[in-house]
């Protein structure tokens, strides 16, 4: 219960957020274009005043919530996008380059690049590193019908990232911590992680 009261405030939170913090910091014209021709958008906005605010109200008795607090702690943002696409072809690889490029820069590193070229699907997973510390972690998924973008901005703990799967539009995350972890990766073939 005390779960749901915390999705609730982030839920409401987003809600009050400006209309110019809509769109992710870095990739505004590619994000726009996808927008316009998917058929089903899911987007999370969490600047740094919804994610203090949303902080404000969490349990810090409660296990779950005190980690979640904790680990949104510092952090600049949460941006979260989804596309879903009626069919294939109604987005370009061009769009999806241009993601990565925004990303190709000094500060950021690949963590994780997965290609499928069978069916197109691809996977990123990147992290900016300042002065050798974590400042942030990009991904993007990639499906033949589907997009999907997380961009957390400010230091990150890896091993915690997983309990931002609670937050509202954040279930995705619960999977990031293991597959930046080679053994936890599952071969899409058999299913089976590597450490099976």
């Amino acid at each position: 219960m005390k779960h749901r009261v915390v999705v609730l405030i982030l839920g409401a939170a987003a809600l009050v957020a400006p209309a110019l913090a809509q769109t992710l910091p870095v990739s505004a014209p590619v994000e726009k274009e996808l927008a316009a021709r998917a058929s089903n958008v899911s987007e999370v906005t969490l600047g740094k005043g919804m994610l203090d605010f949303a902080a404000r109200f969490m349990d810090g008795k409660d296990e779950d919530q005190a980690a979640v607090k904790l680990l949104i702690h510092g952090l600049d943002g949460i941006y979260v996008r989804d596309y879903e696409f009626d069919k294939e072809g109604q987005f370009s690889a061009g769009q999806i380059e241009q993601l990565r490029k925004y990303f190709e820069t000094s500060e950021w590193s690949p963590l994780v690049r997965d290609r499928d070229s069978k069916t197109g699907e691809s996977s990123d997973v990147m992290v900016k590193l300042v002065n050798g510390q974590s400042g942030g972690l990009f991904i993007l998924d990639v499906e033949p019908k589907e997009i999907s973008i997380v961009l957390i901005l400010g230091p990150i703990r890896m091993d915690q990232l997983g309990k931002l799967r609670g937050l509202s539009g954040l279930g995705a995350l619960g999977d990031v911590d293991k597959n930046t972890r080679g053994k936890d990766k599952v071969d899409n073939k058999t299913g089976k992680g590597d450490g099976q």
